[in-house]
């Protein structure tokens, strides 16, 4: 598993140094950062794209100096552009031993963040039939801790497991919520991501769009995030 402790905060650092100011990133950037990590879009190639997407804006005739990049959403083609040109780059490269593999996921590292995110769980407001999946969650997550990998096994399958109990969660949530709320959410990303949507391919709308609708929920229930990605370097 590759060990992007840092994906999302190097992103908005980034993001933030080129826009020169301290702009907190929206629920759509965050929905957009997490649309590039579930595609294996490489850390680099992110990077590169909102450099390449300043760089470009900043060089355009006429320029008004207080028209400011607003969104991460505008380096969104960029992004996918810088990561086509590293995928096509590496074609035929023999890939090196990457050294640091399991760094940071020592056993008794992975079981507290199991722990964590199932006291976490267990401390969230929720009602009937999400509340009794929560608890079928909880428990699973504590039996997972007590067998955390150690950094030779396989980190893989724990994070497809993870991912398979966030999804059943958040399944049963969306199930749930009143159908006012989620058209008022749907109604919300869409907004969002109408100044950005000439940029943006329909898949990758359509992803983001559910990556909104899931943070929100999240937020909205304050609920732990089970990929082993949200684990805290520190």
């Amino acid at each position: 598993m590759r060990n992007y402790f840092n994906y999302f905060t190097e992103i908005e650092e980034r993001f933030q140094q080129r826009r020169g100011t301290i702009l907190l990133l929206s629920t759509l950037d965050w929905a957009l950062i997490e649309t590039w990590r579930d595609a294996g879009v490489p850390l680099e190639a992110v990077l590169r794209g909102i450099d390449t997407a300043f760089d470009k804006h900043e060089a355009k005739p006429g320029k008004r100096p207080t028209r400011r990049v607003n969104g991460l959403a505008w380096c969104a083609q960029a992004v996918m552009e810088a990561a086509e040109k590293i995928q096509q780059a590496s074609i035929g490269m023999a890939k090196p031993a990457d050294k640091t593999t399991g760094q940071g996921f020592e056993h008794e590292r992975v079981a507290a963040w199991l722990t964590q995110c199932a006291d976490a769980l267990q401390a969230a407001k929720l009602n009937g039939l999400a509340a009794e999946t929560a608890q079928n969650i909880i428990a699973r997550l504590r039996e997972l801790a007590t067998e955390a990998p150690t950094v030779s096994q396989d980190l893989e399958a724990l994070e497809r497991n993870l991912l398979v109990l966030e999804e059943k969660l958040m399944t049963t949530i969306l199930a749930t919520t009143p159908e006012a709320c989620l058209v008022a959410l749907k109604e919300e990303s869409a907004r969002e991501l109408a100044p950005y949507r000439r940029r943006m391919q329909a898949t990758q709308i359509r992803q983001i769009e559910t990556q909104f609708l899931h943070k929100r929920l999240v937020d909205k229930h304050n609920l732990p995030r089970l990929s082993l990605f949200y684990m805290s370097q520190s």
